[in-house]
């Protein structure tokens, strides 16, 4: 189990992060430039950070501001020192991907949300078309994920059989997780962008030992189960193409400590290594910070050394195989007694703004997608009856543990 805590911190760190994602998505723009946004953000997470737990030195990213173009698929941070990056401009309409997130001594939340782009004139109030469904498919396959994520029978009522028998039941397999999201996304006519991984975290880890992987590439697979006193990064990703990626020809500049041990031989290179350790520690960080950091060229030795020794990895830019816009979400959650906590988590879609005549039929699918994601603590009946009446998800579920 989670001990108290461990779970305050992972819910400031998660505060701070759903802070400073509102404050980056009103910064998205028509004509803003990427990069900006992305300093501005990090800025922001320093400056929250700064305000908590402050005889605490472990603490700060982890994972800086990234804000991905349309057909991105992972998380894009430019460089302020690269011409070309720095002139990328968002443009009205685009579907872009932020992703950003804190840490409280080694315990972090990472949130991504996919928003689309206003005009300089402001944001539309209705969206129709193949954007709707994208965004309306991204939005219920998150919903559906959440809910395969609860342990077999942890909110189950009724009798002490009811309940065994309720947990008795094995969980959903990989395959069968992909195929009920596969299911919901095909009701808007989308695809599942591939190898889409939640992860299990921990302390100082956002990839730990257990992973699910949605519409898995050749290669690849999950391994593990969710269970009762975990914290996971759950992502979902959607696309209006085929659903296949490709490895854009782009450098990368987000990288991270791994776990592995080599004396690098340049001293420049153990000097830029001791930096990314005392700033970052093992979570994900942007080439422009330690640009930022070092005001100097000489990082780049210590990075290129670092990958080569595998003591640092580059995370490849990935985007949609057919150029096709793609909708990520990221949520962190802890798995309690209660059901799921959302720690992080992108803001609830106002799903009236979003029209379309496509909608999920499966019966399956939507006898899951009714269930609560955690057990109703001590809330006035009313509520609960506004809640049933209005047959909304979200309500139920903010702020149960």
């Amino acid at each position: 189990m989670l001990n108290p805590d461990v779970l305050t911190k992972y819910k400031t760190a998660a505060a701070i992060g759903e802070k400073v994602l509102a404050a980056v998505s009103q910064l998205c723009v028509a004509g803003e430039k990427i990069v900006t946004i992305c300093q501005k953000g990090d800025r922001l997470i320093e400056e929250e950070v700064s305000k908590v737990y402050r005889t605490t030195k472990l603490k700060g990213f982890s994972h800086p501001t990234t804000v991905s173009p349309s057909s991105y698929v992972t998380p894009y941070t430019p460089l302020a020192t690269d011409a070309a990056e720095t002139n990328i401009e968002l443009q009205p309409g685009e579907l872009v991907k932020i992703q950003l997130g804190a840490q409280i001594d080694g315990f972090g939340s990472i949130v991504c949300d996919t928003i689309i782009v206003p005009s300089k004139d402001g944001a539309e109030d209705v969206v129709t078309g193949r954007t709707a469904d994208l965004m309306l498919a991204n939005y219920y396959a998150n919903e559906l994920l959440l809910r395969l994520m609860l342990p077999p029978g942890l909110l189950a009522g009724g009798t002490d059989e009811e309940k065994a028998k309720a947990a008795a039941v094995k969980p959903p397999t990989q395959s069968k997780i992909t195929s009920l999201l596969d299911k919901v996304v095909k009701s808007y006519e989308c695809n599942l962008v591939e190898s889409t991984t939640s992860w299990l975290f921990d302390r100082n880890e956002i990839e730990g030992t257990k992973k699910i992987v949605l519409a898995p590439a050749e290669g690849t697979k999950g391994e593990g189960v969710p269970q009762i006193g975990e914290v996971w990064g759950v992502e979902m990703g959607v696309t209006l193409g085929s659903g296949k990626v490709k490895t854009l020809d782009q450098r990368a500049t987000l990288h991270r400590r791994t776990t592995n041990t080599y004396i690098l031989k340049s001293q420049t290179a153990r000097k830029t290594l001791s930096t990314i350790q005392a700033k970052f520690g093992h979570f994900p960080f942007s080439l422009r910070q330690l640009e930022e950091e070092g005001g100097d060229t000489k990082y780049k030795v210590g990075v290129f050394d670092g990958v080569r020794s595998n003591v640092l990895r580059q995370y490849e830019l990935v985007g949609d195989k057919d150029g096709q816009p793609v909708a990520r979400s990221l949520t962190t959650l802890a798995i309690t007694k209660n059901g799921i906590t959302k720690l992080g988590a992108p803001p609830a879609l106002d799903l009236s703004k979003y029209q379309t005549d496509k909608k999920i039929t499966d019966e399956e699918v939507l006898k899951i997608l009714e269930q609560p994601l955690a057990k109703n603590k001590g809330k006035s009946k009313n509520k609960k009856k506004k809640t049933a009446k209005k047959g909304t998800e979200e309500n139920e579920n903010e702020d149960d543990e």
